[in-house]
């Protein structure tokens, strides 16, 4: 293994190596940082580019966009309050009110350095842990990841926002919206009304530009026309000489890696399961948990970080046994089979200098986001505050749509990111979090074919989801998860009435 690293290393340090590095990162920073497009959808269009250049610089430009497109999501998800990436969507929880602060360079900065920790950290445990932990994967059954999706799923929906019970409400709704398409396991259509478009289901880029996407847009458009004046200029310069606050955010920084490390490695959780999940331990772990949703920065370093060291460990399954943690991974898979390298233990005997190459690209391209997207970047995307708020609606809307319209080439899309957004505002002005939706329709699908499979092993019976000491393990985790919160609530609703009585 260090054999093999250190003839890597000298291979990557090459200069077409290291141009196709630095190029893939900025472009995929510039990807992620606009609605609608993806890391996946930029690796795919890469990928038959790369057919006749060496694997490693190949492999270079995947990792970089990779890397890049993760953070690069961050950028719009804090200066806009919208996605860039499906992953970012927990940075806007506090991203934005934090933007909203005059405090958007702090933001964008806390952001690039999380996500290169948690990259950096992820690359790391690639390294030196693959086959080990594709050891801890294969030790999970349906019923496992059930209650693993299931966790994720309860636990944000009870702990974002300031009522529980909105908070269930909302992730109801995105287990519905979920519902919408083919059935992973019958194979039946569901809930489709006789659309063909539908049978794919929703895309989940179309519900995430239509539920964070618009509403803060109109909520943009309703202050400009009430004030009449860019407010975000008059405020931009009072947190230029702000520092990241290193001290304060190390344990959130530490807790969300391996969190996003050991998401990543369990095939289908993605970065999302990852950033949401950071966040609610960030949360969790806070001595001023009322500070999160109202620009937190420990919120916006946990998404980051934890989306980020999603990135190489959901590469561990892939390169290991050729089961592909994420849908990033998968092409990245494709990208190693048109390159002539078969995933699994005979990768790394016979091209060990090109897996292990790959890994480093993967941890040298994470670095580079601090240089390619912090304190250069960051004053760059910041200047986007500047522009008066009347002429950055029509920009947005039309970012959006375009978007939108680009990820099927389908009016469609279009036509449903409208109803999305009807749902949003509506969402939005009842004070429902929207971050469980989203959530619901993420893990929805992962929680209901596993607890179908597992119920089939079973032969129909329910304790079949606690019958393995690690599934009853993870049952009293997410039980103990959902109740906690609600048992809180109950309390300080009691002692709210006894006071006033």
């Amino acid at each position: 293994m260090l054999d093999s690293l250190a003839t890597s290393l000298v291979l990557i340090l090459e200069w077409e190596n290291l141009l196709a590095m630095v190029g893939g990162t900025i472009l995929g920073i510039c990807i992620g940082a606009l609605p609608g497009l993806s890391a996946t959808m930029g690796i795919a269009i890469l990928i038959p580019l790369t057919f006749g250049l060496h694997p490693l610089v190949g492999l270079g430009m995947m990792a970089g966009i990779y890397n890049g497109a993760m953070y690069g999501g961050a950028i719009p998800s804090i200066l806009l309050r919208i996605p860039g990436t499906p992953a970012s969507v927990a940075t806007i929880l506090d991203g934005g009110p934090m933007s909203d602060q005059g405090r958007a360079p702090l933001a964008l900065k806390i952001a690039v350095v999380s996500s290169a920790i948690g990259g950096i950290a992820s690359a790391v445990a690639l390294i030196t842990l693959a086959p080990p932990l594709s050891r801890v994967t294969l030790a999970f059954g349906p019923a496992d990841y059930f209650w693993v999706a299931f966790f994720g799923l309860a636990s944000i929906a009870v702990l974002v926002g300031n009522d529980p019970w909105k908070g269930i409400v909302a992730a109801a709704i995105g287990l519905l919206i979920g519902m919408v398409g083919i059935d992973t396991v019958s194979g039946a259509g569901r809930l489709t009304f006789g659309q063909s478009e539908l049978t794919g289901g929703f895309h989940i880029v179309v519900v995430l530009i239509g539920l964070f996407g618009i509403p803060p847009t109109l909520r943009l458009a309703e202050r400009a026309v009430r004030e009449r004046k860019p407010v975000q200029e008059a405020r931009l310069d009072l947190a230029q000489s702000e520092r990241v606050p290193y001290r304060l955010l190390w344990p959130t920084w530490l807790r969300s890696s391996l969190i996003g490390v050991v998401v990543g490695i369990l095939p289908g959780a993605g970065g999302n399961m990852a950033s949401f999940m950071s966040y609610n331990e960030a949360k969790r772990a806070s001595k001023t948990p009322e500070r999160f949703g109202h620009g937190a920065e420990e919120g916006v370093a946990a998404a980051e970080c934890g989306n980020n060291a999603d990135n190489a460990a959901a590469l561990v399954p892939a390169l290991t046994l050729g089961i592909p943690g994420s849908s990033v991974s998968a092409v990245i898979l494709g990208g190693l089979l048109v390159h002539g390298l078969q995933p699994g233990p005979a990768l790394f005997r016979d091209s060990g200098e090109i897996v292990y190459g790959f890994m480093l690209q993967m941890l040298i391209t994470a670095a580079l986001l601090i240089v390619l997207g912090g304190y250069l970047g960051s004053r760059v995307f910041v200047k986007i505050l500047k522009l008066p708020p009347l002429l950055l609606i029509p920009i947005v809307f039309s970012l959006t749509i375009v978007g939108v319209y680009s990820v099927n080439n389908s009016m469609f899309d279009v036509f449903l990111l409208l109803a999305f957004a009807v749902v949003g505002v509506f969402l939005d002005r009842m004070q429902y979090p929207l971050a469980p939706v989203v959530l619901g329709v993420v893990l929805g699908t992962m929680a209901e074919s596993n607890l179908r499979l597992a119920l089939l092993i079973g032969q129909g019976e329910w304790s079949a989801l606690v019958a393995r000491p690690l599934s009853m393990g993870l049952a009293a985790i997410t039980l103990l998860a959902v109740i906690s919160p609600i048992l809180k609530v109950v309390r300080q609703r009691l002692k709210a009435r006894a006071a006033a009585h």
